[in-house]
C-alpha cells in the first residue's frame, strides 16, 4: 500500500468551488477560544515588562536610596505580577489544549467516515490511516507549546522598541540578533520540510505493513515467511529511521544553534550595556532591563525554531486532511425515497476498481423481479465479486447505472441503502462486539427479536445459544474467536438481518459444512418468499439450489443469462466451453 496520501492531490484539483471547506470551518469555530489565547498572549507579555522594570527600579532607586522597605515594596509587587502571570500561562496552555480537542471532536466523524470511504474512492493510491494519524498530529500540535511562540511573536516588536528607548545600539543590537533567528527559522524550514514528507510516507508504509502482518500470523507461520517479511519491514523501516533521522537533526541543530545564539547575544547585550555605563550613556538598571527585553525578544523566535519540526508535520498534516476532503466531499443530502420493493436492473454498467481506470465489468446488463434468485458463476477472476460490489453500491459503475424500482442507487444516501441491502462478501468482516451487534449492523435501535428471526433465517440460532453467553458472547477482532464456519454463519445473518429487500451473498458456502449450505439454501428461500431479491456468487453447485435465474461471468462479460436449467445445461455442455 501506498502510504502517501498526496496521492489525493491531483483529484482534489476538481474539488467543487465554494463548498465549506470543513478543515477551515473546524478552526474558524475555535476563533472565539483562539481570540482569547491571544488576549491572554498579550497580557502575558505585558507582564514580562516586570522583570526589567523590577531590575531598573533596584538598580537606579533601591540602591541608590538604600530603602529596604522599598525593596520590599517592589519584590513583593513582582511576586505577585508572577503568580497572575503564571495562572495566566496556565489558562492559556489549558485553553489551547481544549482548542486541539475541539478540532478532534468536530473533525473525528468527518475523518472517520474518510477512513471508510478512501479505500472504496481511491483505492490503494492513498494510505486510508492517514486523516487519522494527521488528525492525531494537529490535535496533539494545538495543545502543545509550539502555538505559545507564534502568539508571542506578535510582541517581539514592542521588545525590540523598548529596547531602542533604552539606547539605539541596544535596539540595532537586538534587531539584528532577532534577523539572524529569523534567518535560521527560514533555514530550519527547508532543512525539514522534504524529511517531514518522507517521515509521514513511511510512517504509514510500516503501519500497513504492520497491520497485515498482524492479520495474517497464521499463513506466515505456516508457510515460514517470518524472515522474508522481517528483512522487507527493516528495509521500510530503514527508510523511515533515516527520515526521521534527517528530520530530527535538522530540528535539533538549528535549534541548538538559535539556543546558543541567544545565550551569546544576552552575555553581548549584558557586555554592551556595561560598556554603555562605562562611557556615562546609560545606568546599571539600563544594562540589566536591556539583557532582559532582549531575552523576551528572541524568545518566541527561539521556541518557534525549536517547535518547527513539529509545526512542519502539523502544516503538511493539515494541508493533507483540506486536500483529501476536498477530493473526497461528503455526499450532499438526498430526500427520502420508498423502500424498493419491486425489480432491479443493472444497465451497461462498466467498472473498475477504485483508483484504477482499467474496466472490471464491460457493459454488464441484467434485470430481476421481486421474489427471483440469482446464482451467478464463472472462473476466478470473471468478474464475479465486482458484480456484487457494483450492485451493491460498495464500488459505483463509471458508465452505465444500477437501478432500484427505476432509481439510481445512488440516489439513496448509503444510511438509507443500508434498510434495504444486505451482503455477505467473501472477507466477512466481524467486528469486536458480542453476536447480537455484530448481526444487528451495530444499529442501537435493533430489537433483540429482530436478532434472533435473523439467525434463525441463517440457521444459527441454535448455534449461538450454545455458546456460554449466547447473543452476548463477544467474538473480538474479526470473529477470532468463532470458527471459520461460526463466522459465516453470523455474517449470513447479518446480511438478512431486517429483511432487506436485496441480498447479496459472495460465496457464502466457501467455509460451511452440509448443515451450514442447507441453512443458506433456506435463507435463500426465505427471501424469495417474502419477494425480495436473492444474489448468490458461487463456484459450488450446491449453492445454487435455491435460485431459479443463472448468470455466467467470463472475461468481465455476461456470457449467459436466463432459466437456471436451461442456462446450466447450456454452459455445462461438454462442446460449450462451460464453466464448471
Amino acid at each position: 500500500m501506498n502510504g502517501n496520501s498526496n496521492g489525493a492531490q491531483p483529484q482534489a484539483a476538481h474539488a467543487v468551488a465554494g463548498k465549506e471547506d470543513p478543515i477551515a470551518a473546524a478552526l474558524k469555530a475555535c476563533r472565539g477560544p483562539l481570540r482569547a489565547a491571544a488576549v491572554f498572549s498579550g497580557v502575558l507579555n505585558v507582564l514580562m515588562l516586570s522583570g526589567a522594570i523590577y531590575m531598573l527600579q533596584v538598580y537606579d532607586r533601591v540602591l541608590v536610596s538604600r530603602s529596604v522597605q522599598t525593596l520590599i515594596g517592589l519584590t513583593a509587587l513582582l511576586a505577585g505580577v508572577f503568580v497572575v502571570q503564571a495562572l495566566l500561562d496556565i489558562i492559556r496552555q489549558r485553553l489551547l489544549t481544549r482548542i486541539g480537542l475541539s478540532v478532534d471532536r468536530r473533525l473525528a466523524g468527518r475523518i472517520y467516515r474518510l477512513v471508510l470511504n478512501i479505500p472504496l474512492k481511491a483505492g490503494r493510491t492513498v494510505d486510508p490511516l492517514q486523516p487519522s494519524r494527521d488528525l492525531d498530529t494537529v490535535r496533539a500540535f494545538v495543545s502543545g507549546l509550539g502555538p505559545t511562540a507564534f502568539f508571542d511573536l506578535p510582541w517581539t516588536p514592542l521588545f525590540v522598541l523598548l529596547c531602542f528607548f533604552l539606547h539605539p545600539l541596544i535596539g540595532w543590537s537586538v534587531l539584528v540578533g532577532g534577523i539572524m533567528l529569523f534567518t535560521i527559522t527560514w533555514f530550519t524550514e527547508h532543512a525539514v520540510k522534504d524529511p517531514t514528507k518522507t517521515v509521514a510516507r513511511e510512517f504509514g508504509t510500516r503501519i500497513a505493513m504492520t497491520e497485515t502482518s498482524r492479520r495474517n500470523t497464521e499463513a506466515i507461520a505456516a508457510m515460514g515467511m517470518q524472515q522474508a517479511l522481517v528483512d522487507r519491514y527493516l528495509a521500510v523501516n530503514e527508510r523511515y529511521l533515516a527520515a526521521h533521522e534527517a528530520t530530527t537533526d535538522a530540528s535539533t541543530t538549528f535549534g541548538t544553534i538559535s539556543r546558543v545564539f541567544r545565550m551569546a547575544m544576552q552575555s553581548a547585550i549584558l557586555g554592551l550595556g556595561a560598556y554603555l555605563v562605562l562611557i556615562d550613556q546609560a545606568s546599571p538598571g539600563v544594562m540589566i532591563a536591556a539583557s532582559i527585553l532582549m531575552g523576551r525578544a528572541l524568545a518566541p523566535i527561539e521556541m518557534a525554531v525549536a517547535h518547527w519540526k513539529g509545526f512542519m508535520a502539523t502544516r503538511q498534516a493539515w494541508n493533507r486532511l483540506r486536500l483529501i476532503t476536498q477530493a473526497i466531499p461528503e455526499p450532499a443530502p438526498r430526500p427520502p425515497l420508498p423502500v424498493p420493493k419491486r425489480m432491479l436492473t443493472l444497465e451497461q454498467a462498466v467498472v473498475a476498481a477504485p483508483g484504477s481506470q482499467v474496466p472490471i465489468l464491460h457493459g454488464v446488463s441484467l434485470s430481476l423481479l421481486a421474489g427471483q434468485a440469482l446464482g451467478v458463476i464463472g472462473p476466478s477472476a470473471s468478474g464475479k465479486s465486482t458484480l456484487a460490489r457494483t450492485l451493491a453500491g460498495v464500488w459505483a459503475p463509471a458508465r452505465g447505472s444500477v437501478r432500484l424500482d427505476g432509481s439510481e442507487l445512488s440516489q439513496w444516501a448509503p444510511e438509507a441503502r443500508g434498510e434495504f441491502i444486505g451482503y455477505l462478501p467473501q472477507d466477512i468482516g466481524l467486528f469486536d462486539g458480542t453476536i447480537a451487534e455484530n448481526i444487528a449492523r451495530f444499529r442501537p435501535d435493533a430489537r433483540l427479536d429482530q436478532v434472533v428471526a435473523a439467525a434463525r433465517i441463517a440457521g444459527c440460532d441454535v448455534m449461538i445459544r450454545s455458546l456460554p453467553e449466547g447473543y452476548e458472547t463477544r467474538i473480538g477482532e474479526g470473529g477470532l474467536a468463532l470458527s471459520g464456519g461460526q463466522r459465516q454463519r453470523v455474517a449470513l445473518a447479518r446480511a438478512v438481518f431486517g429483511d432487506p429487500f436485496l441480498v447479496l451473498l459472495d460465496e457464502p458456502n466457501a467455509n460451511l459444512d452440509a448443515d451450514g449450505e442447507a441453512a443458506v439454501t433456506q435463507a435463500i428461500r426465505h427471501i424469495r418468499e417474502r419477494n425480495g431479491i436473492a444474489i448468490v456468487i458461487a463456484h459450488r453447485p450446491s449453492a445454487l439450489a435455491a435460485v431459479d435465474m443463472v448468470a455466467v461471468m467470463r472475461d468481465g462479460r455476461l456470457a449467459a443469462f436466463g432459466p437456471r436449467d436451461s442456462t446450466l445445461e447450456r454452459v455445462l455442455a461438454p462442446d460449450a466451453g462451460g464453466t464448471r
